[in-house]
């Protein structure tokens, strides 16, 4: 145990992957996948920068940004709202009931400032619905 938190997660149910890996794979994964968004508002979201081979100096196609923006927003939409709906009713995503030591909670004001710190992340998949339209409309009327 460290420091104060408490829990009962001890594998990350993948076969032959430490948790410890898990984090720091799932960790990686999403920043990149999160940077990519920064592709539907910037230059190289348009036109593949010279530093990518083959590609440099083509257009990006438009459906080949919009489709997996457009699939992230609904899957992160759903995802963090099944989240706080399950969190709400005290459960956990896998629908059995949270423990009473959970570090994000609404039992204590440690859990309520972990439950506050994840809140913004509601707002994720309809932002990212919301500039993915932008991108689709931009791009298409060229």
């Amino acid at each position: 145990m460290r420091g104060d938190v408490v829990s009962d997660v001890t594998s990350s149910g993948v076969p032959d992957v430490p948790l410890w890996l898990y984090v720091i794979l799932l960790s990686i994964a999403s920043e990149l996948l999160a940077f990519t968004a920064v592709g539907l508002v910037s230059t190289w979201g348009e036109v593949f920068p010279r530093w990518v081979p083959v590609l440099r100096g083509r257009r990006v196609p438009t459906l080949g940004a919009v489709v997996p923006a457009a699939l992230g927003a609904a899957v992160l939409t759903l995802l963090w709202t099944w989240m706080a709906v399950s969190m709400s009713l005290g459960l956990r995503l896998d629908g059995r009931p949270q423990a009473a030591t959970a570090p994000v909670s609404f039992g204590d004001w440690k859990g309520l400032v972990a439950v506050a710190a994840y809140a913004p992340l509601l707002l994720w998949g309809p932002l990212l619905g919301a500039v993915t339209i932008s991108y689709w409309r931009r791009r298409r009327r060229r």
